[in-house]
């Protein structure tokens, strides 16, 4: 298994080097060159796996043995999970209306990019400790990214992670969560800015290929494919727990609702898809709708600004993780793809090619949520069954409340089981809670990050906040 720059102009890496890697070197993304497809046996095997073990099976499929014997995947996998509080990992909810909810917030976060990440962290471990070798990892984030990946690196000797976080665009908790991680190795940066703001400094020292070289600089941001193959797990977990029953032909439909902000978890459930698991995806998006005009309307450009909304994760204009889905959609055309991407890297607009487009509206349906619809849809979830829904699980589940009781497929004849994926914990959005007029429910490990010492860098606007983090960067290293 090798990946390949969906841009074209690198050459193919291993696992291990598209693991350590940001974007490709010709400011592309890592792509699997080949997806696995599953057939109807191997489906029917893996419906009685629960959500661990189904991880192990899939990363099986993308990291050769010989690269990181299966044995030793295993335990990798086994660790990452160990501080889940659910003892499955995620959990489905089954409320009211057809509403199942798979939460995929039970780490140590509360959000669901503890999966992926903890597992991340394992595998670099795995290679950092056999190659005794010293990584530096840079991480913009726009609220919950940023916690999971300090956690899953925090304390480490052989990593520094630093962390970009937008000053007012998190919630207190998501800050918080990072701000108290008092440890050697962690070192995060508040910036006067938005969510897209401040990928620009980190894109720019990835480009610098000699310092990138020279420091060993990795991303944990959604860029990196490790995040995105652990992410397949949850199409394949939500589909096993809801559709009625795999001895039909052909194998029954479930539809997906998935939250989107960059586009990694969407990215992911189109790679599922492509692997044969029959389900219908649907990208929900709040105001910040670039990926549903996209889809809608195949108009892939920029806003006049990023909108602040009760579902601040999400609040993000430039999805980059739409290019993977556009090289997947293309047959893997990565002349078309670079020349797309250059395009909307000059104008921030780009209108796709009909055919493409076309692919991409067959894919995936869409829907945008107001901060109104998320109140709605948090109103109406406590009401019916006395659950909080976060504003971001929220957005999916207003999508729900807004369709037809079944969504029926003429081409089967069945009513669709519909999963929406929620991936953070109500907990976390205290304000969203109280404007929607319900009573946060706060765990005591999230009350107590208000009493605890904080530590951060503030970077104003006006500074070279890349020139900020180089100097970072470097005196870091000399204490190597």
């Amino acid at each position: 298994m090798e990946y390949v720059s969906t841009r074209g102009g690198t050459k193919a890496v291993d696992f291990e080097g598209a693991l350590f890697s940001g974007y490709a070197p010709d400011g592309g993304l890592f792509m699997p060159q080949h997806i696995p497809s599953l057939d109807r046996d191997t489906l029917q095997r893996w419906s009685s796996l629960s959500y661990r073990e189904l991880v192990k099976e899939l990363c099986s499929l993308f990291i050769p043995a010989k690269l990181v014997p299966r044995d030793a995947l295993n335990e990798l996998i086994d660790r990452a999970f160990s501080r889940f509080r659910h003892k499955n990992v995620v959990h489905l909810s089954r409320l009211k209306d057809g509403l199942n909810i798979l939460e995929l917030w039970h780490g140590v976060t509360y959000a669901f990019k503890d999966l992926s990440l903890s597992c991340t962290g394992q595998f670099l471990q795995y290679f950092l400790e056999k190659k005794q070798k010293h990584v530096n990892i840079l991480v913009g984030t726009s609220g919950d990214t940023g916690s999971s990946a300090i956690e899953s690196v925090r304390g480490q000797k052989n990593v520094d992670i630093f962390v970009l976080l937008p000053k007012g665009f998190c919630t207190q908790i998501q800050e918080l969560q990072m701000t108290t991680v008092i440890e050697d190795n962690v070192h995060v940066f508040a910036a006067h800015g938005n969510s897209d703001e401040i990928d620009e400094p980190i894109k720019e020292l990835f480009a610098d290929v000699d310092f990138a070289g020279k420091y060993h600089l990795m991303s944990l941001n959604s860029v990196n494919w490790s995040r995105i193959m652990v992410q397949i797990a949850h199409y394949f977990y939500a589909y096993f727990q809801c559709a009625p029953s795999l001895d039909t032909t052909p194998l029954p439909m479930v539809e997906v609702v998935v939250p989107t902000g960059g586009g990694g978890n969407i990215t992911a459930g189109c790679i599922a898809q492509k692997m044969g698991l029959p389900i219908r995806l649907i990208t929900v998006v709040n105001s910040n709708d670039i990926i549903h005009r996209t889809v809608q309307h195949g108009d892939f450009s920029l806003a006049e600004s990023v909108k602040a909304t009760l579902a601040s994760a999400m609040d993000i204009q430039e999805p980059y993780n739409v290019e993977r889905i556009l090289w997947l959609l293309s047959g893997s055309d990565s002349r078309l793809i670079k020349t797309l991407m250059e395009e909307f890297n000059i104008s921030k607009k780009l209108k796709l090619p009909e055919d493409l487009h076309r692919k991409l509206s067959r894919t995936l349906g869409s829907c945008s949520a107001s901060d109104q619809d998320i109140v709605g849809a948090m109103r109406r979830c406590w009401e019916e069954n006395q659950y909080l829904l976060c504003p971001h699980s929220a957005v999916a589940a207003h999508y729900h409340y807004s369709q037809p009781h079944s969504f029926l497929c003429l081409a089967f004849l069945s009513s669709i089981p519909r999963c929406c994926l929620a991936p953070a914990s109500a907990a976390k959005f205290q304000d969203a809670l109280l404007q929607a007029g319900l009573v946060p429910q706060i765990p005591p490990e999230i009350t107590a990050l208000t009493a605890m010492e904080t530590r951060c860098t503030p970077l104003e606007r006006g500074q070279d906040w890349a020139q900020v983090l180089r100097g970072r960067i470097e005196a870091v290293a000399q204490q190597w």
